[in-house]
C-alpha cells in the first residue's frame, strides 16, 4: 500500500511539475507602458489575440481590434474595455480571406488613425477552401492578407518607429515545405482533404510567415521598424473549431493537460512586441520567450526572396 501511495505521489508530483513549469512556459517581463501608442492586433475576437489585446490595453495603447465578423468583433470589443479598464480599444473589420478587404481596412486605419506603432499579424485559420480571390484558404489568410496589410501599413510604421510588426508562425514550420509549382498552378500550398493533407497546408503556410518575417527584416535594414516571428506554444484556443467534431472531442483531455491557456500562449508574442533590446534580432523566431536557431529551408534567403515576389504578385502590390 505505501508503495502504491509513493508511486501516486511520484505520478501526481511530475504531472504537476510538468503542467505548471513546462507547459506554462517562461512569462514577458517587460514592464513597458504604451501610452500614445497604436495598436492593431488581427483576429483579436478570440483566444491568445484578444487576450494579447486585453494585455496591451492594460499598458494603456490604443488597440485596433481587427476581425473578421462583426458580431464577435463587436463583443470581444465589450469585453476587452471591460477587462482592461481601457476606452482606447476599436472595432475595424478585417477579412483576410478577401484582398480587397485588407485594402479597405487599411485606407480606413491610415485615413482615421495617426499612429502604428505595433502590428501584430495573429489571426490564421486551419480548414481548406479558397479566399475570394480564388487563393488557397490557409495560403491566402495566414500568408498573404498578413503579407499585403503589412505592406499597405509600412510607411505609418517607418514613420512612428520604433515600431514592430510582430507574425504569430508555428513550429509546425518546421515541417513545412514550399512548392512554388503547386502555388503558381492552384495559388495553394497543396491539395486534398484528408487530416493529413489539411495539417500539411497550415505547416507550410507557417513556413511562409517565417520566410516571410526574413525577407522583411532585410528590406527594413536601416529603418527604425524590426520584424519577429514566433512559436506561441500549443494553445488551447479555438484554431481547431472548423474540424470534424470527432477530432474536436479527441482533442479535449490532451488540450486540458498538454496545451497553455491564452494566457500563458500570449507571453512570446508579447515579449516580442514589447521586451526592450530585441531590435539587432530583427528577423529572427522566437519561441517560450527565446531567439531559436531555424533549420535552413526556413531562413532560406533565396526561397524568400521567390516567395516574396509571388506573394506581391498574388496580392496585386505589383
Amino acid at each position: 500500500m505505501s508503495t502504491l501511495l509513493l508511486v501516486v505521489g511520484v505520478v501526481v508530483g511530475v504531472a504537476y511539475i510538468y503542467r505548471h513549469i513546462v507547459v506554462r512556459g517562461q512569462q514577458c517581463t517587460s514592464r513597458a507602458k504604451l501610452h500614445g501608442k497604436t495598436v492593431i492586433v488581427t483576429g483579436s475576437n478570440t483566444g491568445i489575440g484578444k487576450t494579447t489585446a486585453i494585455d496591451l490595453a492594460k499598458r494603456g495603447a490604443r488597440v485596433i481590434l481587427a476581425c473578421r465578423s462583426q458580431q464577435r468583433g463587436e463583443a470581444a470589443l465589450a469585453e476587452v474595455k471591460r477587462e482592461s479598464g481601457s476606452s482606447q480599444v476599436v472595432f475595424m473589420q478585417l477579412d483576410l480571406a478577401s484582398l480587397k478587404s485588407v485594402r479597405d481596412f487599411a485606407e480606413t486605419f491610415l485615413r482615421t488613425e495617426p499612429r502604428l506603432d505595433l502590428l501584430i499579424n495573429n489571426a490564421g485559420i486551419y480548414m481548406q477552401g479558397k479566399t475570394k480571390d480564388g487563393l488557397g484558404l490557409m495560403f491566402g489568410v495566414n500568408h498573404i492578407g498578413h503579407f499585403l496589410l503589412t505592406n499597405l501599413l509600412l510607411d505609418r510604421l517607418k514613420e512612428c518607429g520604433p515600431s514592430r510588426v510582430i507574425n504569430v508562425a508555428s513550429v509546425g514550420h518546421n515541417f513545412g515545405i514550399i512548392d512554388f509549382n503547386c502555388l503558381n498552378t492552384h495559388k495553394a500550398l497543396g491539395q486534398g482533404d484528408s487530416f493529413y493533407d489539411v495539417l500539411k497546408i497550415y505547416c507550410n503556410s507557417k513556413l511562409c510567415n517565417v520566410l516571410f518575417t526574413h525577407e522583411l527584416a532585410k528590406r527594413l535594414q536601416g529603418t527604425k521598424v524590426t520584424c519577429y516571428s514566433l512559436h506561441p506554444g500549443a494553445i488551447n484556443s479555438e484554431l481547431a473549431r472548423n474540424t470534424s467534431s470527432l477530432f474536436q472531442v479527441l482533442l479535449i483531455p490532451i488540450t486540458a493537460f498538454f496545451f497553455k491557456n491564452t494566457v500563458q500562449g500570449a507571453q512570446t508574442t508579447l515579449h516580442c512586441a514589447l521586451q526592450e533590446g530585441l531590435e539587432p534580432l530583427s528577423g529572427r523566431y522566437f519561441s517560450n520567450c527565446t531567439a531559436r536557431n531555424l533549420y535552413p529551408k526556413a531562413k532560406d534567403d533565396v526561397a524568400a526572396k521567390k516567395l516574396w515576389e509571388l506573394s506581391e504578385r498574388l496580392s496585386g502590390l505589383v
